[in-house]
């Protein structure tokens, strides 16, 4: 088999000028099988041009891989994603471009559940709030208002989406005493109800749930999904929990529902625009907690997604489907081989 070529597209790691050094990680699945070269680029066209006779491209930030990138793309047969999220893929070029497109979806699950369930404590606790009082003077402030707050105890948590974060979050809500409901219209209520959680409609969860936490990807169907109708029908001081995407949330309108009350507070990981605007509004108000989209990041997220991300591009690379494809339908039109994990492939009695 032939080497291949690995354009690299990802922060600088450390101040190395060896590339074997730079990603060793990577190189962990991909030396056997292929040779890095990195294109160090700041505009989408001219990483095109640096990466056109790759066979694969590895990337994590900055460049949107849009049709136009995607067609320059003349031997590329794999992009390879370090994330969860694949917001800077335009999937569909790909698919028709029949390049495979992987992602890294069960790399940070623990961490984002975890980040999840902070920001949920730390509305129901109006933690930056409680923080300025005790650090302005304010001593007495926090029990006026934590008063009207009702205990996280028996409270309904609404899960948007019921993937392997909105699960793992679903188990620490339910150990802090909540019910969790959950919307998804891509998994089945019997399984569903197996994580001891009921799958409710859209409309149900808006119209029941005291937190609303969003784990959905973004995309045509997602964007702007919680706006101002949405606001409308949840109770009046709903508290609303974002660690997927920015963009499912129409910001004016969060906003509008914060100041008038309807929502009692916000805790977000991601926004429309990141880094956010300075006159952003949200970042001023006292009932919203924001983070600068940082819930998977541990001192293993790192050094995991990139050793997946490598064993993904070399499996490709290699002629064998990849574990975790973001558009499966390319996958029969390629030359790729289906494989099936030795633990499958055994019979029962072995």
């Amino acid at each position: 088999m032939s080497r291949k070529t690995v354009a690299m597209q990802l922060p600088r790691i450390a101040d190395v000028t060896s590339l074997e050094e730079k990603y060793s990680l990577e190189l962990e699945a991909l030396a056997p099988v292929a040779d890095i070269v990195e294109v160090e680029s700041q505009t989408a066209e001219a990483f095109a041009k640096g990466a056109a006779h790759a066979d694969a491209v590895i990337t994590s930030w900055g460049i949107r891989f849009d049709e136009a990138v995607i067609s320059e793309l003349e031997q590329c047969v794999v992009i390879g994603l370090g994330s969860v999220g694949v917001d800077m893929v335009d999937v569909d070029a790909a698919t028709r471009a029949g390049i495979v497109v992987t992602n890294c979806p069960d790399v940070f699950i623990e961490e984002v559940a975890d980040h999840a369930m902070m920001l949920i404590l730390a509305t129901a606790r109006r933690t930056k709030q409680m923080d300025r009082f005790a650090t302005t003077g304010e001593w007495r402030h926090g029990r006026p208002l934590l008063n009207h707050v009702p205990r996280l105890l028996g409270q309904t948590l609404g899960l948007v989406s019921f993937g392997n974060v909105a699960r793992c979050t679903a188990r620490r809500a339910k150990a802090f005493g909540m019910h969790v409901v959950a919307y998804d219209p891509y998994v089945s209520e019997l399984t569903i109800s197996e994580y001891g959680v009921e799958p409710v409609s859209f409309g149900e969860l808006l119209e029941r749930a005291d937190y609303v936490s969003v784990h959905s990807p973004h995309n045509a169907e997602t964007e702007h999904l919680l706006n101002a109708a949405a606001f409308a029908r949840m109770k009046d001081g709903v508290a609303v929990i974002n660690t997927a995407r920015g963009p499912i949330i129409d910001e004016p309108d969060l906003v509008a529902a914060l100041e008038s009350g309807k929502v009692a507070a916000a805790g977000l990981d991601v926004l429309e625009q990141e880094p956010p605007a300075p006159d952003n509004p949200l970042l001023a108000m006292d009932n919203v907690i924001v983070t600068p989209h940082v819930a998977s990041a541990t001192t293993r997220m790192r050094p995991t997604a990139r050793r997946r991300v490598g064993q993904e591009v070399a499996m490709v690379l290699r002629g064998k489907w990849p574990m975790s494809c973001v558009n499966p339908t390319v996958l029969p039109k390629t030359p790729l081989e289906r494989w099936q994990p030795v633990s499958m492939m055994r019979g029962p009695n072995r």
